[in-house]
């Protein structure tokens, strides 16, 4: 296949999930997510932070940091989606590589019970989120493009003949 008809697919597939359910419930559970982190981050958090022993509140500051990170992260990719939904980016931009999520840093994982119960409760949200997104963009932009390819043949040929004669497509009526 060619490399326009694997792009072709793959703005397709990018099109098709901005206008999902899915993004739709995922957008708003990242942006409740970030808006939560920001709100316990400035509150809560920094109460609870200040009642840790030094090498806690080190180790809390780190998490901190790698938290907001990531939600930023998720925010960029679900705000690209999003600009593709409402007509301010050509899904064809939001193929690019630069627009793509970044693998999650394992590093620090295990997160020691010494932190507190808010901080450790987002960590483990924002991990869960960032995990789910990471495998739609694999989906879209690596799988799916393979998957609609390989898997579907008839698509493959229907997509040569559209190619072939400039975008008219026979429908059989």
């Amino acid at each position: 296949m060619s490399d326009s008809t694997a792009s072709n697919a793959r703005v397709s597939i990018v099109r098709d999930f901005a206008s999902s359910d899915l993004f739709d419930r995922t957008f708003k559970e990242g942006m409740a997510l970030v808006e939560e982190t920001a709100t316990y981050l400035d509150g809560d958090g920094r109460r609870d932070s200040r009642l840790l022993p030094r090498e806690d509140a080190l180790l809390y500051a780190g998490e901190s940091m790698r938290l907001t990170t990531r939600l930023m992260q998720i925010a960029s990719w679900l705000l690209v989606q999003r600009a593709v939904r409402e007509g301010d980016m050509p899904a064809q931009d939001a193929c690019d590589e630069k627009y793509r999520i970044a693998a999650l840093n394992a590093e620090g994982a295990e997160k020691p019970q010494t932190l507190p119960g808010g901080l450790l409760n987002l960590l483990d949200r924002s991990n869960r989120l960032y995990e789910r997104i990471s495998h739609m963009d694999k989906r879209m932009f690596i799988d799916g493009e393979a998957e609609k390819i390989a898997v579907n043949p008839v698509m493959n040929q229907m997509a040569m003949l559209q190619s072939a004669f400039a975008g008219e497509v026979f429908t059989g009526q």
